[in-house]
């Protein structure tokens, strides 16, 4: 069987209708079923190993394992990190990626262990992305035995770097410097439980370090010099200022606040890390404006109210993740073929 390529003009529900009439497909379908105890168990599985941000490895080495178990010979871990899996067409056209993440926003010593309860899995990173990778293992499983032949080939990968500071770092390498650069046409990942959302717009964010730095001091005998923390809460002050619109929805966020040593001590330092987020490129220009500006207006504050002769602070603002916005337009074929799929098995996309 082979799966018919997305051409310039067609019709998606005959598209899909064609595919589930197929036998190798109806039995492609039979096999989750049959197999949806494995399935879980894989999933659960996946779901064990740590993976937290830059810490990838021997998850991506598991998988790397398990899809190699299946005869696929061409998966192998790439310079980045990300576990690549080639499932060869018929013939060499353009290149489909099947994506999912391997890391989680969990730290290593996180207790994975998955808790079963009324036929639900509960464990952290359960769905974000331990699902998406056990379906991942699970479709390229159906495929091979079910002897699903596509036309063009098919690229699973599990990417690194998608939480945290990351920066898609996985997904970068994979379209911009990897063996894959400029040969990929249509990326699709399986993110997050259920079947019936299908997300086609990337929210853009920037991502900063803020670090304060001063002399530090007593804080009685010294009392007057820059103050690193106090410089940081007016920041923070002027960032929950911003009037973020609700369309295009727009966000921010301080997500960690590190300083000072002890409660009589004027700290030598002061840090914070920024997330700002949009729907909205311009949007998110004039919300990263507003903090860079309150980040220098904070400094130049604190500074102003410093005794005579005391150093003045040192304002250093790192970029540490950025993401572009992004969207697949809904009348293109990727989603209308998507979305039909959705409503023939059942749901509403």
């Amino acid at each position: 069987m082979f799966i018919p390529s997305i051409a310039p003009v067609f019709a998606p529900d005959r598209t899909v209708h064609q595919l589930l009439a197929d036998i190798r497909v109806q039995r492609a379908f039979r096999f989750f079923e049959e197999h949806a105890d494995d399935i879980t168990e894989e999933h659960a599985a996946i779901c064990a190993i740590p993976a937290p941000p830059f810490g990838e490895a021997a998850r991506a080495a598991y998988l790397v394992e398990k899809i190699r178990q299946h005869e696929l010979t061409e998966a192998h871990t790439d310079a980045e990190g990300n576990c690549v899996a080639l499932r060869r067409g018929r013939d060499a056209g353009p290149l489909l990626v099947v994506s999912a993440h391997l890391d989680t926003v969990f730290p290593p010593e996180t207790d994975f262990a998955v808790r079963r309860a009324e036929g639900k899995l509960f464990a952290p990173g359960i769905a974000d992305d331990g699902c998406g990778l056990a379906a991942l293992v699970a479709l390229l499983r159906a495929m091979e035995e079910c002897a699903v032949v596509t036309e063009w080939p098919l690229l699973f990968v599990g990417t690194v770097g998608e939480e945290g500071e990351g920066n898609l770092r996985g997904a970068r390498h994979l379209l911009t410097d990897g063996r894959w650069a400029k040969k990929v046409d249509t990326f699709l990942s399986l993110d997050g439980p259920g079947v019936e959302r299908i997300t086609n717009c990337a929210l853009g964010s920037r991502r900063y370090r803020v670090r304060f730095s001063g002399t530090g001091g007593h804080s009685w005998g010294d009392f007057g010099a820059a103050n690193p923390v106090h410089a940081l809460g007016r920041a923070v002050a002027r960032l929950t200022s911003y009037p973020a619109p609700a369309r295009p929805r727009t966000t921010f966020n301080v997500g960690r606040v590190e300083g000072g040593a002890g409660v009589n001590v004027i700290a030598r330092e002061a840090s914070m890390d920024v997330d700002l987020r949009s729907e909205s490129a311009e949007e998110l220009g004039r919300l990263d404006a507003f903090f860079r500006r309150a980040a220098r207006e904070a400094a130049d504050d604190e500074n102003a109210t410093r005794r005579a002769g005391a150093p003045p602070l040192e304002l250093d603002v790192k970029l540490i993740g950025e993401r572009p916005n992004g969207e697949t337009l809904p009348h293109s074929p990727l989603m209308r073929l998507a979305e039909e799929a959705t409503r023939a098995v059942g749901h509403h996309p």
